[in-house]
């Protein structure tokens, strides 16, 4: 098993009367690939330039390989950090930004440039290795700032939305580039985004954030698939909630009713609720299933159809129930060729009890 090599220890960050991070706990194992995502202000990034050395913890212990990291100033950690402005210099040519790093550390000329000009190779920009910066693409400079970080050969790198200003195209290739990097070198990699296609397409897990705490950490499918509470099921991917009051409880299942009738829902694992608690379950879009038909049992609701977002081969379908809620149905384009539902008037959504995913009280 891999052993922590950062811990973040009942850590807060406060700005004066401002909590940014409260009470931070987690570890990140050697080698790990971990992606910190939530909203703007949630704390992601504050948490980050602590763990660089741009920030010291309020409270509460940032340590790496078990040493207090603190009041270590960012010049002595070894945690470089590709910014989302990238801040390359702008007066150094695209091999002479990857030297830096490598002359601070007095490295001498001929090896830092042939360690510059190999990372270049390898980043696949070897050829604009002389080219101003200012001449280089989006994508260019992007592999620049991490040949510069990397060349040093860091035990982990730090990512502060690398890739958010890159076009979707680029986007892709980069996901396949760092993620490619990073299980060749073994480096740790702790990412922070808003972009969940990002963290999910990349990390071994991800942390959400969320008001400064700690909404949920797991892999990428563990929290698409089970979310924790309605905040992360709100924030990931394409839900429908439900919520209402335990009418029965078995050890297994729970019957919820709500305004749109009783639903039966699996527990999961979770404690068993008691009858007339307030409770509430998760239905992913993508595990509804459509028809123009009443089924004749199980989960169901009548809606009426609002719009429809075509994205591909897949299309979200907007629906409105008798309640007025919304309710969000995935499914193949070519599926929906199949049904005229503008001129339906209504259809029915159902789910089997098992797909939904129960998360209590909100």
């Amino acid at each position: 098993m891999a052993d922590a090599l950062v811990e973040f220890d009942s850590v807060v960050k406060k700005f004066g009367d401002f909590t940014a991070v409260e009470r931070m706990n987690f570890t990140i194992d050697e080698g790990e690939f971990v992606a910190i995502m939530g909203p703007s202000g949630c704390g992601k990034t504050t948490t980050l330039r602590m763990l660089a050395g741009l920030e010291e913890p309020s409270e509460g212990e940032v340590r790496m390989q078990g040493r207090v990291m603190n009041a270590v100033p960012a010049h002595e950690r070894d945690t470089p950090l590709v910014w989302q402005s990238l801040a390359l210099f702008p007066f150094l040519n695209a091999r002479e930004n990857v030297e830096f790093g490598l002359q601070m550390r007095g490295v001498d000329a001929a090896a830092r440039r042939k360690k510059a000009l190999d990372w270049l190779d390898r980043l696949e920009i070897g050829e604009f290795a002389e080219r101003n910066i200012s001449s280089l693409s989006g994508g260019q400079k992007q592999r620049v700032a991490l040949a510069r970080s990397l060349v040093t050969e860091p035990r982990i790198l730090l990512l502060d939305e690398p890739l958010s200003a890159l076009d979707a195209n680029l986007v892709i290739r980069m996901q396949s580039m760092l993620t490619r990097l990073q299980r060749e070198l073994g480096i740790t990699f702790v990412y922070v985004t808003h972009s969940q296609s990002e963290a999910f397409a990349m990390a071994d897990r991800v942390v959400i954030m969320s008001r400064g705490r700690i909404a949920q950490i797991g892999a990428p499918k563990d929290i698409y698939r089970a979310p924790d509470n309605r905040f992360v099921a709100e924030f990931v991917g394409r839900n429908n909630i439900i919520s209402g009051k335990i009418k029965s409880s078995s050890g297994k299942s729970v019957l919820i009713n709500g305004s749109l009738g009783d639903f039966k829902v699996s527990l999961g694992g979770r404690a068993k609720p008691s009858p007339g608690d307030e409770g509430s379950f998760v239905i992913a879009a993508d595990l509804v299933h459509l028809s123009s038909k009443k089924p004749r049992a199980g989960n169901q609701i009548e809606c009426s159809l609002i719009s429809e977002e075509f994205i591909g081969s897949v299309v979200t379908l907007f629906l409105e129930a008798k309640d007025g809620s919304e309710f969000k149905v995935q499914i193949q384009e070519r599926e929906l060729a199949d049904m005229d539902l503008k001129h339906m008037g209504k259809v029915f959504v159902s789910w089997d009890p098992e797909r939904a995913h129960y998360i209590g009280a909100d």
